[in-house]
């Protein structure tokens, strides 16, 4: 399949990592192929197909902040966001054999984005491989380097995802937390942010302009930025402003310490949380029938809460809103794992006797409507 037919999050997998089934976010034995070649350790160079994808199975089939994001393969650099409806103030109604109304539009902004690559690397010497299976040493240290850089990079890819809003991405993915930030809300540059460019994504500069602006997401922040007690209203009143704007949250994701809060709110009013049985996916997170497959959440309000342990936090973590119909990952190279040295017979890549592994992926976090996402912050 050549690069230029990658059409949808499946076909991109397939010309990565080969294998010729629909397996989603698997991978097994017979999947250990490069799109031409069978993966020899012999390989000068090589491109190791299925570590890089156990990678990609990790960040997406384990919930977290990565997982719950539907995927999409990279086929432009750009969008255009609806800034402002089109005007209805000069009516619609027209009289009989009168002229037509004069035309109206939406206002439109081209927003340009471009794909981060994040990677890490790891190396040791000849010697350390040589010794690690002697004496009491770990075994195949190459081996487990593998596996545990893999665990990091993926590690890595969920923390960037709930960053606080205060960090600026810089060469990392965006964050659901500057996603779902409000300059109009957040103004208090002491606290909630360091300064107020730290809303601003893509091309956007998004802090100035009226309340409810295109640029900011629904947010619940204490003007004070004191923290406070969690409140069933809170949880109301963000629902009932991404729906006035004309979004509608498929999940919700939050620390368990919050989920726990939830939880403990709902049964001091003698309510309890319903649950769902949802699973990840390219679409984002689905309900699956049966009782078989997936994972029990909690819902609130018919919508999954998803818990991470890496959500940004106040006194707890923070609340997100995500309407994923508006939000993505854009997919320009999954995760790929190379590696070159002495073990691959190839030193003079490294110019000297060890091994050194790389992991790699490249893309972007997309929003496409800031309104259809919302927060709630500064909770105790």
């Amino acid at each position: 399949m050549a690069r230029d037919y990658v059409r949808t999050i499946q076909d991109m997998e397939r010309y990565y990592y080969g294998g010729n089934a629909l397996t989603g976010y698997t991978y097994s034995s017979g999947d250990i192929l490069k799109a031409d070649a069978p993966l020899l350790s012999t390989t000068a160079g090589t491109y190791q197909a299925i570590y890089g994808r156990k990678v990609w199975s990790q960040l997406n089939q384990e919930f977290n902040a990565f997982s719950i994001l539907p995927k999409k393969p990279w086929e432009k650099s750009g969008w255009r966001i609806i800034t402002g409806k089109a005007s209805f103030t000069k009516g619609g109604g027209v009289a009989e054999n009168a002229t037509l109304p004069e035309t109206t539009k939406p206002d439109f902004l081209h927003v340009a984005a471009k794909p981060k690559t994040v990677a890490h690397t790891f190396d040791l010497s000849e010697v350390a491989m040589f010794l690690s299976d002697k004496d009491d040493g770990m075994g195949d240290v190459r081996q487990v380097l593998k596996e545990e850089m893999g665990k990091h990079h993926a590690d890595h890819i969920n923390q960037m995802m709930t960053a606080d809003v205060d960090g600026p991405s810089g060469n990392d993915f965006e964050s659901l937390d500057r996603v779902t930030s409000d300059p109009d809300t957040m103004t208090n540059v002491t606290t909630h942010v360091d300064a107020m460019t730290d809303h601003d994504m893509y091309s956007i500069t998004r802090a100035g302009g009226a309340g409810n602006a295109w640029h900011g997401a629904e947010v619940s922040v204490n003007a004070t930025s004191t923290n406070r007690a969690l409140s069933l209203d809170f949880l109301d009143t963000i629902f009932q402003q991404v729906w006035t704007r004309g979004g509608n949250p498929k999940v919700i994701l939050t620390g368990y310490d919050t989920l726990m809060n939830i939880q403990q709110l709902l049964q001091s009013q003698q309510r309890f949380m319903e649950t769902k049985r949802v699973t990840p996916s390219y679409s984002g997170v689905k309900g699956v029938p049966g009782m078989e497959a997936g994972f029990i959440v909690a819902t609130y309000n018919g919508v999954p809460i998803i818990p991470s342990k890496d959500v940004a936090a106040d006194g707890s973590s923070r609340i997100y809103y995500l309407d994923t119909d508006y939000l993505w990952f854009q997919t320009a190279i999954p995760t790929q794992y190379f590696e070159s040295g002495i073990e691959t017979g190839d030193p003079f890549a490294i110019n000297r006797l060890g091994q050194e592994g790389l992991y790699r992926t490249m893309g972007e976090l997309w929003c496409s409507f800031f309104g259809a996402q919302g927060s709630i912050r500064d909770l105790s």
